[in-house]
This record gives structure tokens, C-alpha cells and sequence, in this order.
């Protein structure tokens, strides 16, 4: 076993035990090069693998993060997607396209058990709920219906759920949004959202059920959008 495998192997022994508690910091570069006595080339090998795994959210400037993963005991994910996450309004207009969005649900309320459990809190916390449309060229493409924890993210707006959630977390309230695990499946659409997307009830639709993470490793929302219309999108894996 190489050098790197070694580390990475008995840095997730030390998380799945708990010494390295979620969203606790690891030590330094420099540390571990000491306490498993290999290069810095090593250890940001070994640190890229765990972030790829999903394990652990490197902010640059302020070290490395252990995520909390014992929720996808529940959701048993078939895809992790790291890296930046792109909102549907920065994506569609920078494909020249006209985007609007029709928000059907605005509020706040307590969340499920299952929710609170995705997003890392008490059941006694709140959450916003949103239930969305989201148009590109007048054509219905997705209904998304999202939850987000209101102690991560405050003062959120109707004008905010008209444009980009995204950039008011990232631009106003200056948090960075660092990844998202993801699971994909075909689904039927309900009779309500055939009415909202224009759809027959035999069309199928690709969801996405999705928690999205701060680059510190805090899950700030939950959310799952069902897609129409032929939506498809491009995956990159790396080994």
C-alpha cells in the first residue's frame, strides 16, 4: 500500500471512531506530515482523496473540515458531486437563455424528522420551505422544492427566491458554497406538478434530491428538483 493510502486509511479510521468530531478541524498540513512522517505531496494527495469521498470540506486560508455523513445511512447516495455549484439562474443565463421563476410555497415551519436529519438539526429548529418553477424561454423546466435551515440562513427573501438563493448566500451574507451530494432517479410526476410544468402524468422526469454543504462542511439546504422536458445534464468523474 502506498504512503498516501496508509494516511488517507487511518484518517478515516479517526473520523468513523470520532476523534476528529464532525465539523472539527483537522490538523495542519505541517502536522500531519509530522505525525505520519511523509511530504506535504503526500498528505494533499491523501486530503484530495478524503474531499473527493465527500469526508472532509477544505476552505482555503482556514484549514480542513470533517464533514458529517450519517445521514446518507438514510439517502445512500449513487453519485457525489464536489466542487462548485452552479445555481440555475447563473447557469441558464449564461447560456444566453431568459429565466424566471413562479414561487408557489414561501414559508417557515418546523422540519420532519428525515429533513432535520439532512441538514444537521433539531427537529425544534426552523426551516424555510420553498416550492418553486423555474422557466427558461417561458418553458417550465424544473419545480424544486427546497428547505433551508433559517440560523444558516437569515433574512431570506421573496425578491431572493425570484432570482438566485445563491447569490444572496454567497454575495450578501458572504458564505461560500463549496459542494453538493446528490442522488438521481426517474420519477412520475404528481397531478399537481403536471399542471405546474405542463407535463402528461406518464412523462417521466429525472430527480435530483440534493444537500448542499458551506465549504466549512455546514449542510445549508436540502432540497429535491424535478426535472422535465428532456433535461439532461453532464457528469465528470475523476479517479
Amino acid at each position: 500500500m502506498l504512503k498516501y493510502e496508509l494516511v488517507i486509511q487511518d484518517l478515516k479510521r479517526s473520523i468513523s471512531r470520532g476523534t476528529y468530531a464532525p465539523y472539527s478541524q483537522l490538523p495542519s498540513i505541517s502536522q500531519l506530515c509530522k505525525q505520519y512522517g511523509v511530504s506535504k505531496i503526500t498528505i494533499n494527495k491523501a486530503l484530495e482523496a478524503l474531499q473527493s469521498q465527500g469526508l472532509i470540506s477544505r476552505r482555503r486560508g482556514s484549514g480542513t473540515f470533517v464533514k458529517k455523513l450519517e445521514d446518507y445511512a438514510q439517502i445512500k447516495p449513487s453519485q457525489e458531486v464536489s466542487g462548485q455549484m452552479e445555481g440555475f439562474l447563473a447557469e441558464h443565463t449564461a447560456r444566453g437563455e431568459k429565466v424566471h421563476t413562479k414561487v408557489y410555497v414561501f414559508e417557515v415551519e418546523r422540519p420532519s424528522e428525515y429533513i432535520a436529519h439532512a441538514l444537521d438539526i433539531n427537529q425544534q429548529d426552523f426551516v424555510y420551505r420553498i416550492i418553486r418553477v423555474r422557466y427558461t424561454n417561458d418553458i417550465p423546466l424544473v419545480i424544486e422544492y427546497t428547505y433551508m435551515p433559517i440560523d444558516e440562513i437569515p433574512n431570506l427573501k421573496m425578491t431572493h427566491l425570484n432570482t438566485s438563493i445563491y447569490s444572496y448566500i454567497e454575495h450578501d451574507l458572504g458564505l461560500r458554497i463549496a459542494n453538493a451530494h446528490r442522488v438521481i432517479r426517474a420519477v412520475l410526476p404528481t397531478a399537481k406538478e403536471c399542471k405546474r410544468l405542463n407535463i402528461e402524468n406518464d412523462e417521466p422526469m429525472l430527480e435530483v434530491e440534493q444537500i448542499g454543504y458551506l465549504d466549512d462542511g455546514r449542510p445549508f439546504e436540502y432540497s429535491i428538483a424535478r426535472h422535465a422536458h428532456g433535461y439532461e445534464f453532464l457528469t465528470i468523474s475523476t479517479h
